[in-house]
């Protein structure tokens, strides 16, 4: 019962941490150029990713996301939305977990919205939740890492990328994505 004490005081720990940087939020014009070289490493590692963002109508990209966990979890991050290429809104990505999970992982994530419905619905929320108000389809690129065109018409499209860190998952389900004003 101990170590079990011990590992939800960690996790505390951990999660205050974590959620103490948000105090210190990324400024509109350094979140937009992490997202520039968040989009560079998308396109160098991922064939047809250009391709992909072209035909999306507009897409969300977060250039680090954060997830620190000792058996509760939390991870947060900031990130853009771009219409036509060009920054329309700031938004935050949150989530919560609970279960067997220890250590801190780092991530890009690029959302893709490939219909004007899809993505109006997003923007005319007031927090989006993945599994509740959306479905992403989150693409396993493997070894190969090249886009089927059959991904292209799924309505929202999510790629998880450039994890580094001890925990492992690609999941989106329950995050919240809520939108910042950076004015």
């Amino acid at each position: 019962m101990k170590s079990f004490s011990k590992s939800i005081r960690a996790g505390s720990m951990l999660l205050m941490l974590l959620f103490a940087g948000l105090v210190l939020a990324a400024s509109a014009d350094k979140l937009n150029r992490e997202s520039d070289k968040t989009l560079e490493l998308f396109r160098g590692e991922v064939n047809e990713a250009q391709l992909f963002l072209d035909q999306a109508v507009g897409y969300l990209v977060f250039p680090r996301v954060i997830k620190v966990g000792a058996v509760i979890g939390g991870e947060t991050g900031e990130g853009v939305l771009r219409v036509d290429g060009q920054t329309i809104e700031y938004y935050r990505v949150s989530a919560g977990s609970i279960g067997f999970q220890l250590g801190v992982q780092a991530k890009s994530i690029v959302i893709a919205f490939m219909t004007k419905q899809s993505l109006q619905k997003f923007r005319d929320s007031n927090g989006w939740k993945v599994g509740v108000d959306g479905s992403i389809t989150l693409i396993d690129l493997g070894l190969g890492k090249t886009i089927d065109s059959q991904n292209m018409k799924d309505p929202v499209v999510g790629f998880i990328f450039g994890s580094k860190g001890l925990m492992y998952s690609l999941t989106l389900e329950g995050s919240k994505f809520t939108k910042l004003d950076k004015s």
